[in-house]
C-alpha cells in the first residue's frame, strides 16, 4: 500500500491504527495459508519493510515482494527476493505458474487497472495455487477518510490515492473475470466491516 503515488507505505513509519491493521490482516492470513513450510509468496505492494511478507518466513521456501522502495536491509535476506518498481511494470517480468501464494494486502484500491492485477496474479499461481485480497470497505470510506480528513490520523495523501472501496458485489465479478471459479472464492467482512477479506484458489478449496 503506498502513501504517495511513488511511495512506499511504511516508510515514514506506521501509528498505532497501521499496526493494528496490520496485525488482523495477518492474522485472516494465517487462517488461510497452506500448512507448509516451502511456500512461494509473492506480495504485490509489501511496504518498505515488508512487515507481513517477512513475518511468513518459517512458512516460506522463497518470498518475493515489489513495491516502488524496499529497505536497503532487506535485500540481503537469503530467503527474500525484492523489485522495486511499480507492480505495473513488474508483473509482466515474473514467470508463469511459480507462486503458492499470491497476495495483495490494502493495494487494489490503489491501482488504475485492478483487473490487470487479478488477471496477472491468475497467471502466475500454480494450478493449486491462492490468491489473498484485503480492500477497504464502502463503510470503511467513511471511517477512513474521516480519519484522515478530519481528524489528521492518517495520512491525507494515502487517502486521496484510493481509487475504489470495495463490496462482495464489487470484488466478485473482478475474480471471476480473472479466472477463478465462483465456487472457489470466499469472501467475508472482516475488522468491524471496514474491510473485506478474499481467498480465491485457482485449484479446488475441496468439499
Amino acid at each position: 500500500m503506498n502513501t504517495r503515488a511513488d511511495e512506499s507505505y511504511g516508510r515514514r513509519g506506521l501509528n498505532l491504527a497501521d499496526r493494528i491493521g496490520i496485525w488482523l490482516s495477518r492474522r485472516a492470513i494465517d487462517r488461510c495459508l497452506p500448512k507448509r513450510n516451502d511456500l512461494q509468496i509473492l506480495e504485490l505492494g509489501c511496504g518498505y519493510r515488508a512487515l507481513q511478507l517477512i513475518a511468513l518466513e518459517p512458512k516460506l521456501k522463497r518470498g518475493i515482494g515489489v513495491d516502488f522502495h524496499i529497505a536497503p536491509e532487506l535485500q540481503t535476506l537469503p530467503a527474500f527476493t525484492f523489485h522495486e518498481g511499480t507492480i505495473e511494470e513488474t508483473l509482466p517480468k515474473l514467470a508463469n505458474e511459480t507462486m503458492d501464494v499470491v497476495m495483495l494486502i490494502s493495494v487494489l484500491e490503489h491501482l488504475t487497472e485492478p483487473q490487470f492485477a487479478l488477471q496477472s496474479a491468475w497467471r502466475l499461481l500454480k494450478p493449486s495455487g491462492l490468491l489473498l485480497i484485503n480492500v477497504p470497505t464502502w463503510l470503511g470510506k467513511r471511517f477512513l477518510e474521516f480519519s484522515a480528513f478530519r481528524l489528521s490520523l492518517s495520512p491525507r495523501v494515502e487517502m486521496d490515492d484510493h481509487k475504489m472501496y470495495y463490496g462482495k458485489r464489487d470484488l466478485w465479478p473482478l475474480l471471476v473475470r480473472s479466472g477463478f471459479k465462483p465456487s472457489q472464492i470466499r469472501l467475508r467482512y472482516h475488522k468491524f466491516g471496514l474491510n473485506l477479506f478474499a481467498a480465491a484458489r485457482k485449484g479446488n478449496f475441496g468439499p
